[in-house]
């Protein structure tokens, strides 16, 4: 006889009753997802500081740009004919003003992409542009020829903060000179009431925008970024009527 045995109903058989092991799921191999790199705590990401950027930009054309367009009101206004001379005028100095930030922002902010360096003489062209339409004067005092792409934006830059920082009037002299490893320029900035806004400072030190205006610290953070990029430094010293900037770049 075959020795099988059953249990009772209603009592518990580990031979039995016993559930079915399930069986294995299926596995499947997924590449892993990698996620992007954190951006150290306090550093604006790139969207923020392309957005302070063009709002920046966009402040510094559409002053002249709104005067052209006044000019142009009055010119077609049949009740103000008295006042072509006038509106012709402020059409041709909104114009020119136009004209000139737009060429100095094309190579402070965006270099001729294709160009590696450039010729000295034609950044200070494009300062004195600048200069042209703020109180302070500038004082062009590089004898080098060229400046490579780097030492460029920063020379043009550095010259516009400079120009901020002297509100009532004055003088900023640039200068650039290469001694066995670096490039170093310097703006020194002279008059009264020479100062450089709080969110400027910042700037110039690398830091995020705290308080104050974004248009003023984007352009400071700019150059600190980019002399950071080429491998160089920049710093600033503030006393009393006097500002210096000062960019060490390698050559």
């Amino acid at each position: 006889m075959s020795d099988v045995r059953t249990a009772p109903l209603g009592t518990w058989s580990p031979t039995l009753d016993a559930p079915k092991a399930a069986a294995p799921a299926m596995m499947t191999s997924a590449p892993p997802v990698e996620a992007p790199p954190a951006t150290p705590v306090g550093i604006p990401q790139t969207t923020e500081l392309a957005a302070h950027l063009a709002a920046r930009l966009c402040h510094d054309f559409i002053s002249p740009a709104s005067a052209i367009m006044s000019g142009v009101d009055l010119l077609s206004d049949p009740t103000a004919q008295d006042m072509r001379d006038d509106a012709l005028n402020l059409i041709s100095a909104s114009a020119r003003k136009l004209t000139d930030m737009l060429a100095f922002a094309r190579v402070a902010f965006g270099a001729s992409a294709t160009a590696e360096t450039f010729d000295c003489e034609a950044l200070k062209t494009l300062t004195e542009g600048v200069f042209a339409h703020v109180r302070p004067n500038l004082s062009w005092q590089v004898s080098l020829p060229t400046l490579p792409k780097p030492a460029a934006r920063a020379i043009l830059n550095m010259a516009q903060i400079a120009a901020s920082a002297l509100p009532t009037g004055g003088v900023a002299e640039a200068q650039a000179f290469n001694d066995e490893t670096h490039t170093r320029i310097t703006l020194d900035a002279r008059g009264l009431r020479a100062r450089l806004r709080p969110e400027v400072i910042d700037g110039l030190r690398g830091m995020p925008l705290s308080e104050g205006l974004g248009g003023h610290w984007v352009q400071a953070y700019y150059l600190n970024a980019l002399v950071t990029a080429a491998g160089g430094r920049c710093d600033v010293t503030i006393s009393e009527e006097r500002v210096l900037l000062r960019a060490d770049l390698p050559r």
